[in-house]
């Protein structure tokens, strides 16, 4: 279950949030580097950005959330999709 952006949760703690983020794979580790300095993104505009495949971005995304390391919500824009952000 991931965190949306702007409900209230626990903020990873910075070392915390770095341990966690280690011990996942290059991708996972590129889309948050990407979300650190250009947030909140969707997924097309993420995999624009860091040029990865698709795929390759659903399943990044897929292990950040589990790790809680990502948060996302509904674009304002479009309804349809979501845009994520880093917890940190």
């Amino acid at each position: 279950m991931s965190t949306r952006i702007g409900e209230s949760s626990d903020e990873l703690p910075s070392a915390e949030f770095e341990q966690r983020l280690r011990d996942l794979p290059p991708s996972a580790k590129l889309i948050a580097k990407v979300l650190e300095t250009e947030a909140p993104l969707s997924q097309g505009e993420l995999a624009d950005e860091s040029r990865l495949p698709d795929r390759t971005v659903r399943y990044a995304l897929n292990r950040l959330e589990e790790e809680s390391l990502v948060t996302s919500r509904y674009s304002f824009h479009d309804a349809r999709k979501q845009v994520y952000a880093l917890t940190q």
